[in-house]
């Protein structure tokens, strides 16, 4: 897979679902995305306008495949760099399977989410509203101001935390068309294997990371 962390590149799979996420500046995209993928990809800073171009990666939830895009801040109105981000962010929506729609329960609804979702409202995609900073009860509860963004209910998460991302995935997979991203079961045909079931090596593979653990005796 080429680096991910460059903008917008090739991942050579591009018959794999994308799901976009989006949001205002700092409610937490960058950390859902690290969150979902499994590592640190997206720098993650408690500023705002930390991530400028879009970032995709493979992703994958109980056996489902897909593209994971990281966007930027998206500010309509803003200054002329936020319209150049913006413009990212909505070419990135336009090309979406479902997107991500991230606001902060932290601080509750606000007038640029308000923007953001009368733009949402007018792509096909399905658009699913996470609420993020939701890291308790209380929070969870207070949540409800977002229904009035008329999106359907918001899915409470913590990105930071990791409180309810697997409800979260359990969600977005659930918005595939039948069989998106599956990738082909090894004992269906069309990858070799050997006389004992496993899969043959191929040239193009790319080898597995190799671990070693080293120290001095007794340091367990």
């Amino acid at each position: 897979m080429n680096d991910p962390t460059s903008t917008a590149p090739d991942t050579g799979n591009s018959s794999l679902p994308t799901v976009v996420i989006v949001g205002r500046p700092n409610v937490g995209k960058s950390t859902l995305f690290n969150r979902v993928v499994g590592h640190q990809v997206a720098i993650v800073e408690d500023r705002p306008g930390v991530t400028r171009d879009r970032k995709e990666v493979e992703a994958e939830w109980l056996g489902n495949h897909f593209l994971l895009v990281d966007t930027g801040g998206w500010l309509p109105g803003g200054t002329e760099l936020d319209e150049k981000v913006s413009r990212q962010v909505e070419a990135a929506v336009k090309a979406a399977d479902v997107v991500l729609f991230v606001v902060d329960a932290s601080v509750g609804l606000t007038d640029d989410d308000e923007s953001i979702a009368n733009w949402l409202r007018r792509i096909h995609a399905p658009v699913l509203v996470v609420a993020n900073k939701a890291d308790n009860d209380r929070r969870e509860n207070e949540m409800w101001e977002f229904l009035g963004l008329g999106m359907g209910e918001p899915v409470p998460v913590s990105a930071l935390h990791g409180r309810r991302a697997g409800d979260l995935l359990d969600v977005v997979v659930a918005q595939f068309p039948e069989g998106a991203g599956r990738l082909p079961d090894p004992a269906a045909g069309g990858i070799p294997l050997d006389d004992d079931g496993e899969m043959l090596w191929r040239p193009d593979d790319v080898p597995p990371p190799r671990v070693a653990i080293v120290g001095r005796p007794n340091v367990g």
